[in-house]
């Protein structure tokens, strides 16, 4: 049979690299929920939404940076509040009528998720339509609900440990006309409650937290079972059945609640913890308590990842699943059993604010191994190490490859030893080096068709990366990340009609080694590198990192007293977008008041260190007013690298 021939031309067309290929390499269809896309362009965008036009990220990068704010910032897409809302409300909605389900569903917005001003104010407004409250778990929460919750149709729910004066202040609250749950956590709560609302005069409104023996899983699946920290046993709410009959005040228990953990990532351990916590709603009701209200907790989980699994940074369920679980076991169990319907309240914190916010970094400079391209010639009279690591590199054959990785190991380590003895000159030594990863190169080039790695070759990948140099902090903005290794989605913002050619880690600016991502999303499996694009000079290199909404910006910490970044609120328009909100990331002198250094404090020890360098004749009177005012200036920088950006003026207010 006559072979086709292939033309180059051919060749290009067949590898060249399309958006598409972007689309599936990243996984935006998968993770994003079609809440972004990639344009025309090879830019990543948010996509449009009830008519409203498609926000382009690098273009709005771009603008932001002309407004004087460097990256790294926070994106806040308003939208992506509104259309995460729309889906949880719309679930539920369909849920109900396909259950035939008389009662009706409240979402509560837990405020601890993300207790930043602009978000609470924007699920406040956001919620208003559907009568969205919101849920506390501390009296400087409660506080915040009690202020913004001017909603008499929506609800607050009273979470965390309380003492007199949370449960003053929640009574206080229902005074203004809202439905305020307190919660009991343990059971010495509840004759606090009892005892100030008769001091008060204020009928409470009381819940009751369930310590289900159900569990969740993934990360977080501690926060619920047998020995979880909050809930009363069984015991111990028959308990409090038995004092709300003694005070005759049962008629205030009108809500369960039971929370089996955050990012559940499982469907069955929702529907493990829904036949528990029906048949307790059963009873309650049975010892007659009118519980008109069930707390489904949080926990609805976010699919980090896109693989649609039960895997700790996925979920192997979809919002619509979630929401007809919840309804049809409380439909099944008040159908058997005569019983009215409750409202079910959903805390769904993690699901509504997690894809609103990205987080646009800037790789600054990249770094690594030896970098391919032509290999240095062995000089003449040369050590015998540097002629047999050419010649493991000029005999590599595929079905040795293993034999040749541990060749190239001896060989490299005898360059060492031979260099600490000082038989080996530094730049023969970085002739060395070269060889030794050309080899390891050729070698991962091989490994990776193979269905089975040894596995002292696992860590090749890592090892063979280019490091990307990025400006932020990872202790800052993704403290999951860090602490619990939760996977964030991270992909490049522009030049995705290219195809990337490099395989990257990520380091932050921190002075920290575990200032680094190493780990990615991937459809099988976590990713030890990402593909990225070679750096170009004088050309910005921008790299999203995607939804960070839930828990990161107030788990922050200052390690190397790097503070908030730059915050940008965008609305989207039927024309394009509207920047509604900055908010300056925090300046150098902000961040030391943090650790008690007022800034006066802080220049007096500079004047005190350039008059004793004048006594010593170190420094010229003519030199130290100038010095000390382009010190000074440093107070008012942003705490993060700044290149080429303009300085900021001085903060006011």
């Amino acid at each position: 049979m006559r072979r086709m021939r292939v033309t180059r031309k051919e060749q290009d067309h067949l590898s060249r690299w399309t958006i598409k290929d972007s689309v599936e390499l990243y996984g935006v269809d998968r993770w994003s929920d079609g809440i972004f896309s990639i344009n025309a362009d090879g830019h990543v965008c948010l996509s449009s939404y009830r008519g409203a036009a498609a926000v382009d990220l690098k273009s709005l990068a771009d603008e932001i940076r002309l407004r004087g704010l460097t990256p790294p910032v926070l994106i806040h897409f308003t939208d992506i509040l509104r259309r995460r809302m729309d889906m949880l409300v719309d679930a539920f909605a369909a849920a109900t009528r396909e259950c035939n389900y008389r009662g009706a569903h409240l979402g509560v917005y837990p405020i601890k998720v993300n207790q930043h001003r602009h978000v609470l104010e924007d699920m406040v407004a956001l919620g208003r339509r559907h009568n969205f409250g919101l849920e506390c778990g501390s009296k400087p929460e409660l506080l915040l609900a009690t202020a913004l919750n001017d909603n008499p149709n929506a609800i607050t729910v009273c979470n965390g440990f309380k003492d007199r004066d949370y449960v003053e202040t929640a009574l206080a609250a229902q005074t203004f006309g809202g439905r305020v749950f307190l919660v009991i956590e343990k059971l010495s709560e509840l004759p606090l409650i009892l005892d100030v609302s008769r001091q008060m005069g204020v009928e409470p409104l009381i819940g009751i937290r369930m310590k289900l023996s159900s569990r969740g899983r993934g990360m977080w699946e501690s926060s619920g079972g047998d020995r979880s920290k909050f809930g009363l046993r069984t015991d111990e709410m028959l308990e409090a059945v038995r004092i709300l009959k003694r005070a005759r005040r049962l008629g205030t228990l009108q809500l369960l609640h039971w929370h089996i953990g955050s990012q559940i990532s499982d469907i069955q351990a929702i529907k493990d913890a829904l036949k528990e916590a029906t048949a307790l709603f059963k009873e309650v009701v049975r010892l007659g308590a009118p519980v008109r209200y069930v707390d489904t907790g949080g926990g609805l989980a976010v699919d980090y990842d896109g693989s649609h699994t039960n895997f700790a940074s996925s979920a192997n369920y979809t919002l619509g699943e979630y929401a007809s679980d919840v309804v049809n076991a409380f439909a099944t169990v008040c159908n058997e059993t005569g019983i009215d319907h409750p409202t079910i309240i959903t805390e769904a914190g993690r699901a509504l604010v997690a894809h609103h916010s990205v987080l646009v970094v800037e790789a600054i400079s990249s770094g690594g191994v030896c970098s391919p391209g032509s290999l240095p010639s062995i000089p003449k009279g040369a050590s015998e190490v540097l002629k047999r690591m050419r010649d493991i590199l000029n005999d590599f054959a595929e079905k040795r490859f293993q034999e040749t990785f541990h060749d190239a190991l001896e060989a490299r380590r005898d360059a060492l030893m031979l260099f600490n003895l000082g038989h080996l000159s530094l730049p023969h030594r970085a002739i060395v080096e070269h060889y030794f990863w050309a080899i390891c190169r050729r070698i991962y080039g091989y490994i990776q068709s193979l269905e089975y790695v040894p596995e002292d070759l696992i860590g090749l990948e890592k090892l063979l990366a280019t490091t990307y140099y990025c400006n932020f902090s990872l202790f800052q903005s993704l403290p999951d990340h860090w602490a619990v290794k939760q996977l964030f989605p991270i992909m490049p913002l522009h030049r995705l009609e290219e195809k990337p050619t490099v395989e990257g880690i990520l380091a932050d600016i921190t002075c920290d080694s575990d200032g680094v991502i190493t780990q990615f999303v991937d459809l099988r499996d976590v990713k030890n590198t990402l593909p990225l694009h070679p750096l170009r000079a004088g050309d910005p290199y921008y790299l999203g990192i995607f939804l960070v909404g839930a828990y990161q910006e107030i788990l922050g910490d200052l390690h190397n007293l790097f503070g908030d970044t730059n915050v940008v609120r965008v609305s989207a328009q039927d024309d394009g977008y509207v920047i509604d909100r900055t908010v300056e990331g925090e300046t150098i002198a902000h961040v030391l008041e943090y650790v008690q250094f007022d800034q006066r404090h802080v220049v007096d020890l500079l004047r005190r260190r350039i008059e004793d360098a004048l006594k010593r004749g170190d420094l010229k009177l003519e030199e130290s007013a100038p010095l000390l005012r382009k010190i000074t200036q440093t107070f008012d920088d942003y705490t993060y690298y700044r290149a080429t950006s303009p300085r900021r003026k001085p903060r006011t207010g």
